[in-house]
């Protein structure tokens, strides 16, 4: 994408104030962050005002980047967070909407019923998850957050966090179960 000293130097020059700084990191950034926000907004609307209102907080808070990790990490967080305020402005999450080549990452790292399907049709069925379920799950296995990252945004307990990411993978395996099923019965015969 970029290289570290031109990150660099666009992040001295945003937390400089100048406008063309701001711009091309925004630029560079805005069409994986707006991913990471369609996936919990009800629409494309919805996802891009979390993604101006994200870019809004971290040029805010760009002087808190220690660099300490990656910067496309750090954003991504703030995306996150800045998705699940809205989430709660809301109080019920919209279907899942789209997915980012991280989700692709991080699925093909669980070893699990998940990976006999491609992630489109995966992607269908995590939208028939319950808000709760979903959000956890989301935010675990594609975000990459701890339970306990989950509990404190969420606010709820870490042994909510794993009992809803462990029902939400249980029932996955069900639907994933039933798509098979039915896939065979209706080319069985």
């Amino acid at each position: 994408m970029v290289n570290d000293s031109v990150l660099d130097k666009l992040i001295a020059g945003c937390r400089q104030g100048e406008r063309k700084a701001q711009k091309k990191l925004y630029e560079l950034f805005a069409p994986k962050m707006y991913a990471v926000c369609l996936r919990y907004a009800g629409s494309p609307e919805d996802a891009q005002d979390i993604l101006q209102n994200g870019f809004i907080k971290m040029f805010r808070k760009l002087n808190d980047f220690r660099g300490e990790g990656s910067f496309e990490g750090w954003l991504r967080r703030i995306m996150v967070t800045t998705s699940i305020e809205q989430y709660r402005k809301t109080a019920s999450m919209q279907p899942l909407q789209t997915i980012d080549e991280h989700l692709s990452e991080r699925l093909s790292d669980q070893q699990t019923v998940l990976d006999r399907i491609h992630a489109e049709e995966l992607l269908k069925l995590i939208e028939r998850l319950s808000p709760g379920y979903r959000a956890v799950l989301n935010m675990h296995l594609i975000e990459g957050f701890s339970h306990k990252e989950i509990a404190s945004m969420l606010g709820i307990t870490e042994g909510t966090s794993k009992s809803q990411l462990a029902r939400a993978r249980n029932i996955l395996r069900q639907m994933i179960a039933g798509r098979e099923d039915h896939n065979y019965a209706t080319t069985a015969g």
